[in-house]
């Protein structure tokens, strides 16, 4: 298996699982990646993923170039059909669990366009982020180039892009791109923590904040206000809303069912 992928307590943890390949990914991981989104966005159950890339050295480094026998020229790469943008997560807007990135280690090319596709990113001090596609004739367009100017100030984001150049996880963080940087061993430790503090939050809201930040994207603030999405509907007429002012009423934790 390319990929291994475990729900447990609400949390569902996606791990590229190619660690002699520094988790670059190949076609047929890809493929598998795609269908774990598909999965997760079907899981009713699941409130919160965690995108990590096995081992200590790599978190993915992009496309597989040395093997995986796909042969693909960078045309052919780029005309097949990739909505969800690399490892189906970069570009997905179907997703409205929060997605967490847990970068162990290099965020290379298509790796770094997955944690783009992330909500929140937690890196340890030995991680790497950067887009090399221009040092080996290739472009990021599976996210890199369409989402990385909307990250970070343009000269920064086009420093970065028109150079290659990797960038050690402190300077991602001053950029903007990682929420927090950890020692390697506190790793999982940090996870954790981010987890738990979104469980603390009822569910239907997590799922209607991400949908209405995704839909807003583009729109003025007052036009991004105005959105009726059906997620934000959902949470607004549950019995979660209800339990929560309870909760704080009576000074204790909500229980949050999921509707």
């Amino acid at each position: 298996m390319s990929i291994t992928f475990d729900v447990s307590d609400h949390v569902a943890r996606v791990t590229i699982d190619r660690p002699d390949r520094m988790n670059a990914v190949d076609l047929a991981t890809e493929a598998e990646l795609v269908r774990i989104w598909e999965a997760i966005e079907r899981d009713r159950d699941v409130r919160v993923v965690v995108l990590t890339g096995a081992g200590d050295r790599a978190f993915c480094t992009g496309a597989d170039m040395k093997g995986g026998g796909d042969g693909l020229s960078g045309l052919e790469y780029w005309a097949a059909p990739r909505p969800g943008g690399f490892g189906g997560i970069a570009l997905r807007a179907t997703l409205d669990v929060p997605v967490i990135a847990r970068v162990n280690g290099h965020a290379l090319g298509g790796g770094m366009e997955m944690v783009l596709g992330c909500d929140i990113v937690v890196a340890s001090d030995k991680a790497s982020f950067g887009l090399p596609e221009p040092r080996v004739g290739r472009l990021a367009l599976d996210g890199g180039i369409a989402l990385l100017t909307r990250r970070i100030p343009h000269v920064q984001a086009m420093g970065l892009l028109l150079t290659g150049r990797r960038i050690p996880a402190s300077e991602a963080h001053a950029l903007g791109l990682v929420n927090e940087v950890v020692a390697h061993e506190e790793l999982d430790a940090a996870i954790d923590r981010w987890i738990a503090d979104i469980l603390a939050c009822a569910p239907l809201s997590t799922r209607a904040i991400k949908a209405m930040v995704r839909a807003g994207e583009g729109m003025t603030a007052g036009q991004a206000q105005m959105l009726r999405l059906p997620q934000l509907v959902e949470a607004l007429q549950s019995t979660d809303q209800d339990e929560g002012v309870a909760a704080f009423r009576e000074k204790r934790r909500p229980q949050w069912k999921g509707r």
